[in-house]
């Protein structure tokens, strides 16, 4: 891969952003590295992987914030070739009735509304150039019959897998591949404000006997970044354990 390419990755600062940006950042001239809170974990990611990680702060939940976001990379003229959206509120247990719309709201604002806003401005680029790889962090609950009590964080996962079909479909003849990764449940901080007894019986359920780790879920990132993916477009890859 020529290290010409620009690559945005948000939510950067989380585990799998930042195990992603360390195995794939000497294949890019630059990274726009996002993050909401986190900039100390994108400040030692550019002491070990390099100058060409371009820290960029936006809160998605905020609407002036995440256009702000997007006019400083397109300003910059560092358009990226590849995006990765890892962005996403915490895992949260609670049953449907008692979640406010607040909950959907955030969970829509932080993973659908600034996913789309990024890509209406970025992907006319891609088209002009006929090329551009997408990647959406869905989830392995999308698979089969999902858990219970997480009704804000699979509604808008669902709408995310329809936003990659369609995009997948739109700009296939333009150079464009959009593909989405669905892991079974990751051992990262993202679980922290999980109950233990749901992180357990998601390792009981999985073929494995446990949940899967970062080092088995960025490989398959990795690979739709590749050229070796060029023929894939509009997949949901499980990385479940079988």
């Amino acid at each position: 891969m020529s290290n010409e390419k620009v690559l945005l990755v948000t939510g950067a600062s989380s585990d799998v952003g930042a195990e992603l940006i360390k195995n794939v950042g000497k294949n890019y001239e630059k990274i726009w590295a996002h993050y909401r809170s986190s900039a100390t974990i994108i400040d030692e990611l550019r002491k070990q992987v390099g100058k060409q990680i371009i820290p960029i702060q936006a809160d998605f939940r905020d609407l002036k914030s995440t256009e702000d976001f997007i006019e400083n990379i397109y300003v910059s003229g560092d358009i990226p070739d590849h995006i990765v959206h890892l962005s996403a509120q915490k895992a949260h247990s609670l049953q449907f009735h008692k979640h406010t719309w607040e909950s959907y709201q955030k969970e829509i604002d932080t993973s659908l509304r600034s996913i789309t806003m990024i890509l209406q401005s970025f992907v006319p680029k891609m088209a002009k150039k006929k090329y551009g790889k997408i990647i959406f962090m869905l989830s392995a609950y999308l698979l089969g019959v999902p858990p219970k009590f997480q009704s804000p964080y699979i509604t808008v996962k669902y709408a995310l897998l329809g936003l990659m079909k369609n995009l997948a479909a739109e700009y296939a003849a333009k150079g464009i591949r959009v593909n989405a990764v669905s892991p079974d449940m990751i051992e990262t901080k993202f679980l922290s404000e999980l109950p233990d007894l749901i992180k357990e019986q998601s390792a009981k359920n999985n073929p494995l006997g446990r949940n899967i780790y970062i080092h088995e879920v960025v490989p398959t990132i990795e690979y739709l970044l590749s050229n070796g993916s060029d023929m894939v477009t509009g997949q949901n890859i499980g990385v479940t354990g079988g």
